[in-house]
């Protein structure tokens, strides 16, 4: 699934716009040391934590996509180093289950 896919489905916002261009599997959550457990490649984070502690669990994780769900924004501080990361950020005002439950619909495959 390519993050353009990602974006229309969910009434997305792109506010970052990382290296990876498309994902294979999603995992949802807010607790970012369940996110250390992936050991999958092409993962999309659908989370309600707008903080840096998600944007650096996605990096340390090689997460290329968080979905920050909820109409949650990251701040200047998490776009300019997802950025960096090469890590895209996108916004949705829909709830974590609607978003996991559209992306699974669409043929996005769950980590387990």
């Amino acid at each position: 699934m390519d993050l353009k896919e990602i974006i229309s489905s969910l009434d997305g916002k792109a506010v970052s716009l990382g290296h990876g261009e498309s994902v294979e599997y999603g995992f949802s959550s807010d607790l970012m040391s369940d996110v250390l457990t992936l050991s999958h490649d092409k993962v999309v984070l659908l989370t309600g934590l707008a903080t840096m502690q998600a944007v650096r669990t996605a990096d340390m994780a090689g997460i290329s996509c968080i979905v920050l769900v909820r109409n949650k924004k990251a701040s200047e501080l998490m776009i300019d180093v997802a950025t960096e990361f090469g890590i895209s950020i996108i916004e949705t005002p829909f709830s974590l289950f609607r978003a996991s439950a559209i992306l699974c619909e669409r043929g996005l495959k769950p980590c387990f």
